[in-house]
């Protein structure tokens, strides 16, 4: 038995260029939000729609008045990456090597949290 699987692009060694601020300047800039160290078990579940699902891991934190306040449990999400890209405010200098990927933090207006 054979199946086929309908994909579309697959990001590989992905490099994002870096902005100008540095992570303190986000969570600064940050009335309420959260601060989210690592992404953990991640997985395609709409490859069209750029849509993954996974948890947090390893430090989630809540910023309250652009501060971090305390930790928080890790959480779910599901989200697409492409509609979490255009929602994006801020990027660091600094970047990391993660992986197959080499990106600075990200800022974002908005992002689903499922649980």
């Amino acid at each position: 038995v054979f199946a086929t699987l309908e994909c579309g692009p697959l990001p590989l060694n992905l490099c994002l260029a870096p902005g100008s601020a540095t992570l303190e300047e986000m969570i600064a800039s940050t009335p309420r939000g959260l601060l989210v160290t690592r992404f953990h078990y991640t997985n395609s579940i709409s490859p069209r729609e750029t849509t993954i699902t996974g948890m947090t891991r390893d430090g989630t934190f809540l910023i309250e008045d652009g501060k971090i306040t305390r930790s928080v449990q890790n959480l779910r999400f599901t989200e697409s990456i492409l509609n979490t890209l255009q929602r994006t405010e801020m990027l660091t200098r600094q970047v990391k090597l993660s992986a197959d990927c080499l990106v600075p933090a990200i800022k974002v207006s908005a992002f689903t949290f499922t649980s």
